[in-house]
């Protein structure tokens, strides 16, 4: 069988394979629209609350109207009692409810700092993060005009009470995430896990398809048949690979600004250690579908050590030995790097020498295990 011949074979052999079509083609589309919908407004906006005001005076009423004109928050309701909110919020007609205490306006005039109660369910940490953001700037902002007020009423020119009550500005800058919102921190990396747990099962249902009988893979070597399967996945995943960082990225507005050969060249050893990991499993385990459940079940915990979703000086280091051993912890930090930080090559470079390592280990161990499972009669060999 020559080269051309094998590659056919192989092409065919993938694309009339309808587990591996499904796993390939259809999860990479399916997860590209799917992964990022929830996510369609970015940050958690317009949360309904409800507000308990047990003062009743202006001030506490203007305090209302501003929480409600913040964009994090919007104020549903209005109670009179704490029993009343708690029901509300066990009822889930709200997400929480804001208390503003008695005596409050007065606590205020005396120079006093009257304390805001918000319960709400912290168990949403990013909703309740964003809720308190919009309360403490709505606080903030009526405390700094009530204390201006309260010295011009003691005299003090109002020029001067606004001078001499300069409250420190904060003037934020969001880097490498300018809108601050949830796609662009989550899809970019999550887009790279999905590129190699597909792939990977992709060519370990193949290489599991095809451990028993006979056909073209039993005519060519062990080395060959690796070989060519490889380039030939590598091939497709190149396409997938500029579907999801070229339409993909564009469609969602997420931020990228490396070059076509930075990522290309990135890619590369990327596909290849993800297909020897493939085949060592494809050719490991007893069954296939034992492929697809490993795979699964590897997906979250790689998320969670990847190190985006949580610091990774956090994380004890013998599981970041584990998560070094897959592709997808280096391929993701490279790729943020490069496409979202605006990384320059020499400062990827250490990741990409990593994902030529993993490539010549599971090459290796993919070689080895094939040549030990697989005892084809050599027909005829590669030309």
């Amino acid at each position: 069988m020559t080269l051309w011949q094998l590659i056919k074979a192989e092409l065919k052999a993938v694309l009339t394979n309808p587990v591996v079509t499904l796993t390939v083609f259809g999860g990479v589309v399916f997860y590209s629209f799917l992964y990022p919908l929830p996510y369609a407004q970015q940050t958690p906006r317009e949360q309904p609350i409800a507000i308990v005001n047990l003062d009743g005076s202006q001030t506490s009423l203007k305090l209302e109207r501003m929480v409600d004109a913040t964009p994090q928050v919007n104020v549903v309701t209005r109670l009179h009692t704490i029993a009343d909110a708690k029901q509300a919020f066990l009822q889930q007609e709200i997400t929480g409810f804001l208390v503003i205490p008695e005596h409050f306006y007065k606590d205020l005039m005396l120079g006093k700092s009257p304390t805001l109660a918000y319960a709400a369910d912290a168990s949403y940490f990013l909703v309740y993060g964003t809720v308190v953001e919009g309360l403490a700037q709505a606080g903030g902002t009526l405390g700094a005009q009530v204390k201006v007020s309260k010295m011009v009423i003691d005299g003090v020119p109002m020029s001067m009470a606004s001078h001499n009550y300069s409250a420190i500005k904060l003037n934020m800058k969001p880097t490498f995430n300018p809108t601050m919102g949830y796609i662009e921190y989550v899809v970019p990396a999550v887009f790279v896990l999905i590129l190699q747990q597909t792939l990977i099962m992709a060519v370990g249902l193949q290489t599991g398809t095809q451990r028993h009988g006979r056909g073209y893979w039993s005519q060519v070597s062990t080395g060959s048949l690796l070989l060519v399967r490889t380039l030939v996945f590598v091939a497709i995943y190149y396409l997938l690979g500029a579907y999801y960082f070229g339409f993909s990225f564009e469609r969602l507005n997420v931020n990228h600004i490396a070059n076509a050969g930075e990522l290309l060249a990135m890619l590369f050893p990327f596909f290849l250690g993800c297909c020897g990991l493939g085949f060592w499993l494809g050719y490991l385990l007893p069954r296939r579908e034992l492929v697809t459940l490993v795979v699964l079940v590897s997906s979250m915990p790689l998320i969670f050590l990847a190190g985006f979703i949580w610091p990774i000086e956090a994380i004890p280091t013998p599981l970041l030995w584990i998560a070094d051993l897959s592709p997808s912890t280096w391929a993701i930090k490279a790729f943020l790097a490069l496409n979202q930080m605006g990384a320059t090559w020499q400062q990827v470079a250490p990741h990409w020498t990593a994902l030529w390592a993993l490539t010549v280990l599971w090459g290796s161990a993919a070689y080895w295990i094939a040549k030990r499972n697989n005892k084809p009669v050599v027909t005829e060999s590669l030309s």
